[in-house]
């Protein structure tokens, strides 16, 4: 009888270590900054002010220099249509949305892509607006439960569908100047953009209503690096023409006062970049005037990925990935290798395990294949 109380004991110790054992370990949230310094800017994230359903969502507590993503899940009712979406503070009166870091699914139906907005004193400034109508109120919804002041204008990047198709909601509104590249006229009447609309129409058709191609009011053109800029209240912009390295045409805003360069998918953080619509010897270009004009900026902000603070390496990371493509692409066309032999033969192992790597790789081997045959020959 004397041997039950210990083994009673015994029991109970082993049940209390495999309690413990499985309850989560609270992870602190890496922000890029050694500990016990301050951020050089603000990572508040700002309150929904309509939060989506419970379990719907996982945003990471910063979007700057951050190795969190989010997994932010869209719903596909209508309950959701017109109720705002979770952003981040960047700086005074700057934020941003953070969108999945990944291809265009049935989980974030179009919010695979970064967007933001600029409260000045005289209005709003907005800049990208996800992947479809639907997503497009949404971020207008979200910048009314913010702020009483208009959306005055709306920058364009560039004409890739995760940035642009929810332009639409904002031509609706009155008042609103769109600006955009010119190279977006182009975009609106080719075959790619018509496959593009189509596929998102099957695969979204309740998020695509409403759809139209929104021409810009205002096209930024000229020479590359050219710049044309806006006064809006206490708040100017300059909008850089970076050529068609990404797609039919590219903007950098550089948001003056505050020395924020919103640098669209010149570089991508977090994910492998997608070369197939544009020129990768503009990419080079485009990544040293980036870094040699913008070096010291407080923050950069990509379409893809979280905001960086200097030394901003997902430039030096984008410029490198490309500039290998380049260099065994020559060699490869040199040597007379073919296209198929050349895209089984390059892999580049450190780059495997980020994402969109198995998606966009290959792709990306072949456009520049097909580029340095025709400069060679």
């Amino acid at each position: 009888m004397r041997i039950l109380p210990f083994v009673i004991i015994i029991l109970i110790i082993v049940a209390l270590v495999i309690y413990l054992d499985n309850q989560p370990l609270q992870q602190e949230a890496t922000t890029g900054q050694e500990s016990g310094t301050q951020p050089a800017v603000s990572q508040e994230t700002v309150p929904r002010r309509s939060p989506l359903h419970a379990g719907d969502l996982a945003m990471p507590t910063t979007a700057i220099d951050t190795n969190e993503l989010p997994e932010l899940v869209i719903p596909a009712d209508n309950d959701d249509a017109d109720k705002p979406l979770p952003v981040y503070q960047l700086a005074p009166d700057t934020y941003m949305f953070f969108g999945n870091v990944s291809q265009l699914d049935l989980q974030n139906r179009g919010a695979n892509a970064n967007a933001g907005f600029v409260i000045t004193n005289a209005g709003v400034v907005v800049i990208d607006t996800l992947g479809t109508p639907r997503l497009g109120r949404r971020l207008i919804s979200t910048i009314r439960a913010m702020t009483d002041q208009p959306i005055t204008h709306l920058i364009i990047t560039h004409n890739h569908p995760d940035h642009a198709y929810g332009a639409v909601a904002f031509a609706d509104l009155e008042g609103v100047t769109i600006i955009g590249h010119r190279g977006v006229v182009d975009y609106i009447g080719s075959q790619i953009n018509e496959e593009s609309v189509n596929h998102r129409r099957e695969m979204l058709p309740e998020d695509m209503r409403g759809f139209d191609t929104v021409r810009p009011d205002v096209l930024i053109g000229a020479e590359r690096f050219s710049s044309q800029q806006i006064t809006v209240g206490d708040r100017t912009f300059v909008l850089y023409n970076t050529g068609a390295h990404h797609s039919y045409g590219d903007l950098v805003i550089h948001q003056v006062e505050d020395n924020i360069v919103w640098i669209s998918d010149l570089a991508f953080n977090q994910r492998l970049t997608y070369v197939g619509d544009g020129n990768s010897q503009q990419i080079i270009e485009g990544l040293d005037w980036l870094l040699k004009s913008f070096g010291s900026a407080v923050l950069m902000v990509p379409g893809h990925g979280s905001a960086q603070t200097v030394p901003f390496p997902m430039v030096v990371k984008t410029r490198d990935y490309v500039q290998r493509l380049r260099d065994l692409m020559a060699k490869a066309v040199e040597d007379d290798v073919d296209m198929y032999d050349a895209v089984k033969q390059t892999e580049f192992p450190d780059w495997r395990d980020t994402r969109l790597y198995e998606e966009n790789h290959g792709r990306n081997v072949q456009f520049v294949y097909r580029e340095m045959a025709l400069l060679l020959f």
